[in-house]
């Protein structure tokens, strides 16, 4: 009977710590989501950092082929940074925030460009639902005079 009383002693001390040991591993671990960019049309066949990377890409390939230059503001030489805060929400689309710096024409341009953005191929997400995620875009107005 006492080495049966041993063994069970000795087995329940061996639980204790086992268990005591997956505890201690489970509250240091951290779980991190990570946003996904939304899939500007053209990059659906990329993935992972290649959709953020492609995103940048075709940003700025449609900020540079859309890009007019006010011609009042030009014609006054304006020039300037203006800084475009904007979100690509659940749906896909574009949802300006705000349009900080420069003059009231660059800023108007700038507006306008970004608001040509085309309707994602997939909207940004994170845990496996659609989000929407910020972007913050300088465009820089420069006469060249």
């Amino acid at each position: 009977m006492n080495k049966f009383l041993i063994i069970a002693c000795l087995l329940m001390t061996t639980l204790g710590f086992s268990q005591s040991r997956e505890w201690g591993s489970v509250n240091r671990n951290t779980v991190t989501m990570k946003e996904i960019a939304p899939v500007w049309p053209g990059c659906e066949s990329k993935s992972g950092a290649g959709i953020d990377g492609c995103f940048k890409q075709k940003l700025a390939t449609h900020i540079g082929k859309n890009f007019k230059y006010p011609p009042q503001a030009y014609k006054n030489n304006e020039q300037g940074r203006v800084i475009v805060e904007f979100f690509v929400n659940e749906q896909g689309t574009i949802d300006i925030k705000s349009v900080t710096g420069g003059g009231k024409l660059l800023q108007e341009e700038a507006r306008r460009n970004i608001s040509l953005i085309p309707k994602m191929a997939k909207p940004g997400m994170m845990a496996g639902k659609p989000r929407a995620i910020k972007y913050v875009v300088p465009i820089t107005f420069k006469t060249g005079k």
